[in-house]
């Protein structure tokens, strides 16, 4: 009989360790991790949600001109890096609060900074704080350009709800307020202050413009939440979309989008422009559609851009309605 050669093992000791791979980003080995880049960065700024910070801007600015002849444009800029590095503050303070409490976990959209375990915690936070910080100083800037020093209060209000809306030990967002405070600060309180600091006057058209902005940013809200209403419930954050559900947020969603069109056509039979505000219909018809007939929810991540880009087209239409001469 021909010898056969026997196979050597190598002792236990000796064989490579296969580590399973972890299932929670946050918890694997580091080198396992991709390397973060700017565009994550970039990402975790949540560039889909700044044009609701520009349009009560736009609205404000052009609703100033109707008190005001005069262009003022160095408080205008200023009221927009308000508006731009508060936004971005809130998604770096949401990441971070989402991030450490675990309710980003299993989200459906973009992975985020935190719960990604590719930045740590601290990082985030510190990056949220100094667009803060950014906000605050441009905010002083108007506030001694202007010399209405009651500003700081209210800039410290802002600052203190928008940490509050996600962090804390009570977030208000995970208990059904998102959208109060995001109709208030992303609505009334932007384009309203951006009115005042400029003509130190409100008319009429202002308000109007305030409340359209305001309820397009709650559609937004509403689309992200309706995006993320199974995991939020799992998690026990108890948005205004977990709370009174899907359909009814979709009845919600609908009446947010179409009464600003109304105030459209009030504001169009004074200032005749405002009626090329209707072009922004052409990103919220098909906004509406998927929020209808969505199968898969990320599928609502297209209506959400899509309603933040028509937001600001509707806005820069109110804009161009308020500074050009009527007939």
């Amino acid at each position: 009989m021909a010898n056969r050669k026997t196979k050597k093992t190598a002792p236990a000791s000796a064989r490579p360790v296969s580590r399973a791979r972890s299932g929670n980003p946050a918890k694997r080995p580091v080198e396992q991790l991709p390397p973060v880049t700017l565009g994550d960065w970039i990402g975790a700024a949540r560039p889909r949600t700044l044009p609701l910070a520009i349009a009560p801007v736009l609205v404000g600015t052009g609703a100033a001109r109707l008190g005001d002849p005069q262009f003022h444009w160095v408080i205008a800029l200023a009221c927009l890096a308000v508006a731009v590095c508060l936004q971005i503050g809130v998604n770096f303070a949401n990441d971070y609060s989402d991030g450490v409490r675990g309710t980003d976990a299993h989200r459906v959209g973009p992975a985020r900074l935190t719960a990604s375990g590719r930045v740590s915690a601290k990082s985030v936070l510190y990056t949220g704080l100094a667009f803060f910080a950014l906000a605050a100083i441009a905010g002083l800037g108007i506030t001694i350009r202007t010399q209405q020093w009651w500003l700081i209060a209210v800039g410290v209000v802002c600052i203190v709800a928008a940490w509050f809306y996600t962090g804390g030990k009570r977030p208000y967002g995970y208990n059904a307020l998102g959208e109060v405070f995001v109709f208030v600060f992303f609505g009334l309180v932007a384009t309203l202050g951006t009115t005042w600091v400029q003509s130190l006057k409100l008319p009429q058209e202002a308000w109007i413009g305030a409340v359209a902005v305001g309820l397009f940013a709650c559609a937004v809200l509403l689309a992200n939440n309706l995006r993320d209403i199974d995991q939020d419930r799992v998690v026990g954050k108890r948005t205004l979309t977990v709370v009174i559900g899907k359909r009814a947020t979709q009845v919600l969603y609908t009446l947010f989008v179409i009464l600003p069109f109304l105030a459209l056509v009030l504001l169009a039979l004074f200032y005749p422009v405002a009626w090329v505000g209707l072009l922004a219909l052409l990103a919220f018809l098909p906004a509406l559609v998927i929020v209808w007939a969505y199968r898969e929810p990320k599928e609502l991540v297209v209506a959400l851009a899509l309603t933040s880009l028509g937001t600001l087209a509707y806005a820069g239409a109110l804009f161009w309605a308020f500074i050009s001469p009527t007939v």
